[in-house]
């Protein structure tokens, strides 16, 4: 499983110009599924998101987590993560996990955010979506 997780002031995600996701502040993820990944995979990242102590407090020290924030999640299917380009000009995607396997872990990973408290809100798994978000700081995460 690999992860980009974006602090955001805001973050949406459409298809066919139509909003299918939106939150304030919290955090945008990229989500995608590799071979062999599970969901205590889900789990494991799920929870090191909610707790992850990234926000500024009132002393301007990175000391606050999603929960103490009152955060949400934006969590995007991408399965791009997983190209591999190493040889050639074409990436090779062959460590991507399954489009069925990776759809049920997606499904799984936002029901579970959403199971420990946390707004969450999503991506159309396959579909053409459109992100937008307004990166806060920047501050950028690689989970696996």
């Amino acid at each position: 499983m690999k992860i980009v997780l974006q602090r955001v002031t805001s973050a949406e995600v459409a298809v066919d110009g139509k909003i299918c996701g939106k939150i304030g502040k919290g955090f945008l993820i990229l989500f995608g599924v590799g071979k062999g990944d599970t969901e205590k995979d889900c789990e494991r990242l799920a929870d090191k998101i909610i707790n992850l102590r990234i926000f500024s407090d009132e002393n301007g020290r990175i000391n606050l987590s999603l929960k103490d924030v009152g955060g949400s999640i934006l969590v995007v299917p991408q399965f791009t993560l997983y190209a591999d380009c190493r040889k050639g000009n074409r990436p090779n995607f062959m460590q991507a996990g399954s489009p069925d396997e990776a759809n049920k872990l997606f499904e799984y990973f936002a029901g579970y955010c959403e199971k420990k408290g946390q707004h969450t809100e999503r991506g159309i798994f396959g579909a053409d979506m459109k992100v937008s978000l307004l990166n806060d700081g920047p501050f950028t995460v690689i989970l696996e």
